[in-house]
């Protein structure tokens, strides 16, 4: 398995006076010279300082996440080899083939191999482009041979630091939220010294570099500011379309970088249509928003060959179901309280009806069962399905996707983060109540206070990130590995609540000492206050962190993949792990059985039957499971084999005893309709080289983590049984 030892020595704008609240006599009046000099000349320098902040703390992001990436691995100094493994689980796949196109004799050859491979599932020939999201490995690989810096920037640096940088405008981008929100910079800047601090659950670059969210992140980011300047009240006609545009290409570049983007703009389409049935936003912000998801996700769907996971996504399904009602329900925002509140309950369940009946049929048609392992997770995690579903379980009994862990909000409450976060979140619920319940009255009695007390007004782009922050917050509440998508925001709006206008005025007026100047004061005091402390406190543990000094080691798998490379052919096909697999189709580039890239049922049913290997099966009906998929060798690891890590029921050979109706290993109960397996533990057995094991398996290789076996020709083992059959002549 892979570690890390030490090495040895080391050690271990804000503007002026606004006048929103100003009588009618004196927003009549116009600024004069002097003043109006004076304003533009702070409006530029609260500008650029913001501008330089923002810039700044994006640099120190990528500088940071680098330099622990290096530190942890020495990346600088280890083998070409140990980078390459450094690439764990699927990471490694998607690297492979940024190294494949730079490789091929040219571009077009290298877009050829892509379309039209059969390396990565043996006896199988598959669209790359169609099935990965790796359009990012091909447009890095394309820039890098175009670039004249081969010379100076070795491959493997262009790609890390590419995504290193990612990091710079993943915080840029929250850093524009909080300033839109707040109207003041020092809410990005607290917004990106959290971000850093609170790097555990933030982000997971370093140590994960290729993962498909590292890509996609930011341009989920820069889509949210881009939606959020959008809905900030009188923008331009001319400043819609810009911001339009923005954000179509950036939610068109998030989506081409992840294939679960369909899930997370279902999740955004959500939050639209509550901002819509509450009347918060305007019916024509509702229809570009939805327009410009679908044809990011068509842009996509052609982009990949037509894939039909796109076509039969349910945050398509749910758009055009939005729409459709919404244009033939008339009259939806007419009537009394009760009657709006019971005309929105029904266009809702009309809705939702409409998207999954869209949904079924257009799967139907498409003959789509590509994402079913999603649903039937999810199913799982609510009690809702069949418990014992191999793909089901193997989702459900890893740690990323169970509840998140409450340690995670003390290292939040550590670094202040999630104390005006929650009081933000409270205030603002309860105006967000108040505003709609409002809406929804349309009458002179609805709650309200008077202007001398309190005006209960919400912007149209807060309410969206607080629907935000709340929807991805209970994402992440559920399933663990979420929490990359609710953190990152959670910072901005964080720092929001601390240096927002609304927050405070309201607070303010509740205990009645309500003042432009003590309004002012608290703004800009605040935070600087929260930065100082947060300064005291961690900036000696960020500097102890990024001194110590690590190194990769992992003798035993480089010594795996060096055999490969040197004793086994270019064509050999190899079985094991998805895991391992996707390190030995990187480091040596022989053929796999199977990979980590999950969305596939046939590669899904390929897996599990090469993971019998780890189960109790005789050794005939491995081998004929094995030549089946057109294996040539097969690894087995001890750590899976023996595998301590999981609890009993969630262990790997767990998964498939219980898969295959057979009783599990170890101590405890069973289930009543289970039974013991008439064939002993496969990993364990073959490893006594008995007869009947060595007659079709033959070790090639061993050290103190993997055991490689050449499977026999299937002639060889005829000749065996007729030997066996007939005797000697």
């Amino acid at each position: 398995m892979t570690a890390l030892r030490q090495r040895k020595g080391s050690k271990v704008k804000e503007p002026g006076p606004e006048n929103q609240h100003a009588k009618p006599s004196q927003l009549a009046e116009p600024p004069s010279k002097s003043f109006s000099g004076n304003w533009t000349w702070w409006a530029a320098a609260c500008g650029v300082t913001g501008s330089l902040v923002g810039l700044g703390l994006g640099l120190v992001c990528c500088v940071y996440v680098a330099t622990l990436h290096e530190n942890d691995l020495w990346f600088s100094n280890i083998k070409e080899v140990e980078r390459e493994i450094s690439f764990r689980t699927e990471c490694g796949l998607y690297y492979s083939y940024y190294k494949q196109m730079l490789k091929a004799p040219s571009i077009q050859q290298g877009l050829i191999e892509l379309v039209s491979d059969n390396l990565t599932e043996s006896r199988r020939t598959i669209n790359l482009l169609q099935r990965m999201n790796i359009y990012q490995e091909v447009f890095l690989s394309v820039l890098y041979r175009v670039l004249p810096i081969q010379e100076y920037l070795e491959p493997v640096y262009f790609y890390i630091y590419t995504v290193f940088a990612l990091q710079a405008v993943y915080v840029i981008a929250l850093f524009i939220t909080s300033w839109l929100l707040s109207g003041s910079w020092l809410a990005g800047a607290l917004t990106g010294v959290w971000y850093i601090l609170n790097r555990v659950d933030t982000t997971r670059v370093e140590f994960t570099v290729s993962l498909r969210e590292n890509w996609s992140l930011p341009f989920f980011a820069l889509q949210v500011a881009a939606i959020t300047c959008y809905l900030r009240p009188q923008l331009k006609p001319i400043h819609q379309r810009v911001v339009l545009w923005l954000i179509f290409l950036s939610t068109f570049c998030f989506c081409l970088m992840w294939q679960f983007n369909q899930f997370i703009l279902f999740v955004q389409a959500l939050v639209i249509f509550a901002l819509d049935g509450l009347d918060l936003i305007t019916h024509k912000q509702v229809t570009s928003l939805y327009l410009v998801q679908v044809f990011s996700l068509l842009c996509v769907w052609i982009l990949q060959f037509c894939n039909s996971m796109i076509l039969c996504s349910l945050a398509l399904s749910f758009i055009v179901a939005a729409l459709f009602v919404k244009h033939f329900q008339k009259g939806l925002k007419s009537g009394g309280l009760v009657v709006r509140l019971g005309k929105l309950l029904l266009h809702s369940l009309l809705v939702v009806a409409l998207t999954f009946c869209m949904n079924y049929l257009a799967k139907k048609v498409l003959w789509l069962q590509s994402d079913e392992h999603i649903f039937k997770f999810i199913k799982a995690k609510f009690g809702l399905g069949a418990t014992r579903d191999f793909d089901a379980s193997l989702y459900l009994c890893e740690e990323a996707f169970g509840l998140l862990p409450l340690d995670t909000f003390e290292r939040l409450a550590g670094t202040l983060l999630l104390y005006p976060y929650v009081s933000a979140l409270g205030v603002l619920l309860l105006l967000l109540a108040l505003v709609s319940l409002g809406n929804l009255s349309h009458s002179a009695s609805a709650p309200s206070w008077s202007s001398e007390e309190v005006t209960i007004r919400l912007r149209p782009d807060v309410a969206y990130n607080l629907l935000h922050t709340i929807c991805f917050g209970l994402l992440a509440l559920s399933t663990m590995r979420m929490k990359y998508l609710w953190t990152g925001h959670m910072c901005a709006f964080a720092a929001y609540g601390v240096c927002g206008r609304e927050v405070w005025e309201l607070c303010l007026k509740v205990v009645r000492c309500s003042s432009q100047t003590k309004l002012r004061l608290i703004r800009y005091t605040v935070p600087i206050v929260i930065l100082a402390f947060l300064y005291y406190k961690f900036w000696p543990k960020l500097t102890e962190e990024i001194s110590e000094l690590r190194e990769f080691y992992d003798p035993d798998t480089v010594e795996l993949m060096t055999w490969i490379s040197a004793k086994t052919p270019k064509s050999a096909v190899f079985a094991g792990s998805m895991q391992l697999l996707a390190g030995i189709k990187l480091c040596t580039g022989r053929v796999l059985t199977n990979h980590p890239h999950y969305e596939d049922k046939a590669l899904r049913e390929r897996t599990r039957q090469v993971y019998q290997i780890y189960a109790r099966q005789s050794p005939e009906e491995v081998h004929r499971i094995l030549r089946a998929a057109g294996a040539d060798y097969v690894v087995l690891e001890d750590s899976i084999c023996y595998e301590r890590r999981h609890r009993r029921g969630c262990r790997l050979r767990d998964l498939l005893d219980l898969a295959n109706g057979h009783i599990m290993d170890g101590e405890g109960d069973n289930d009543p309709d289970l039974v013991i397996a008439p064939d002993p533990r496969f990993c364990e057995v073959i490893k006594t080289d008995s007869a009947v094991y060595t007659a079709l398996f033959t070790r090639v290789f061993k050290n103190k983590t993997f055991h490689v076996y050449r499977l026999k020709k299937a002639k060889k083992k005829a000749k065996l049984e007729r030997q066996a059959t007939e005797g000697p002549v």
